[in-house]
């Protein structure tokens, strides 16, 4: 199995030295928060994005594809009542898909829970429909760009919209998009009260993309969370994508986070034979 990490790990690092360490830790990939390099990615013309792409190349590392892709700019929101809104925010995810195309990325990863969660008073089924509108604008332009779009499920302490997986399925297979597809994350499944390897069973038809971290928010290693039936879960359905380390709380610090998160990762990994 291959592993990633994720950029904001390194907060504040030049991103030559984070890719650095992140392959002197072991790492096969690289994923990458949008707002790490400028406050809108139309900021980043095709200089700039293929020194990104570079950088990577230039440790041995592959740019997976992005996540947290509405921290900014401000104002995005993909169900507003406002559909200027709306247009800007489909806009924006638009320009996002392209900038993972040319960064030479596969996936991008729809979390961003502030930005899908419906306001209070909001009428959810209503602000449902503007969802999936907007996911399948995504949807069209991810397949004009050879790349994914997955959807994210989230606890019910982050978001109201999309808080299970099965509510994810639900979409995509309203949906019916080939290039919209899942991303399961172990935090937010552990939410979900159900043993982690039966949400991954079901969800493996459409499974595209997977986040390691523990239950607590930190690393894959950092807890109590068992990685053995996760990714022996993983090996059944047959799943070939990354693994990618995203972690919330980034104590102790950065390297640490790094190196043992893949040494753990890579023990259970020899474990189950993936």
């Amino acid at each position: 199995m291959r592993f990633a990490i994720c950029n904001e790990t390194f907060e504040g690092w030049k991103f030559a030295d984070a890719c650095r360490v992140v392959a002197e830790a072991g790492y096969d990939g690289i994923e990458l928060a949008p707002f790490t390099f400028a406050p809108s990615v139309e900021e980043l013309g095709p200089a700039e994005r293929a020194a990104i792409r570079a950088e990577a190349v230039a440790h041995g590392l592959e740019i997976v594809g992005l996540h947290w892709l509405l921290v900014s700019p401000p104002g995005l929101h993909i169900s507003a009542a406002d559909a200027e809104v709306r247009r800007r925010t489909q806009r924006y995810l638009e320009t996002l898909i392209q900038f993972c195309a040319d960064l030479g990325g596969r996936v991008l990863v729809f979390g961003s829970p502030r930005q899908r969660s419906v306001p209070p008073g909001a009428d959810y089924a209503e602000a449902r429909r503007r969802a999936l509108e907007t996911f399948a604008v995504c949807g069209r332009a991810a397949e004009r760009y050879g790349v994914f779009f997955c959807l994210e499920p989230l606890s019910p302490e982050e978001t109201n919209f999309m808080i299970s997986a099965r509510e994810a399925i639900e979409i995509i297979q309203e949906l019916s998009m080939p290039h919209v597809r899942l991303v399961l994350d172990v935090k937010a499944m552990s939410s979900e009260g159900r043993p982690l390897p039966e949400i991954i069973r079901e969800g493996a038809p459409y499974l595209e993309h997977f986040h390691c971290n523990d239950a607590n928010r930190r690393g894959p290693g950092f807890g109590a969370t068992d990685f053995v039936p996760i990714l022996q879960a993983l090996k059944e359905v047959g799943y070939r994508g990354y693994g990618s380390v995203e972690v919330f709380d980034y104590s102790p610090d950065p390297e640490t986070i790094a190196r043992q998160s893949i040494a753990y990762l890579r023990r259970v990994a020899a474990a189950v034979g993936i």
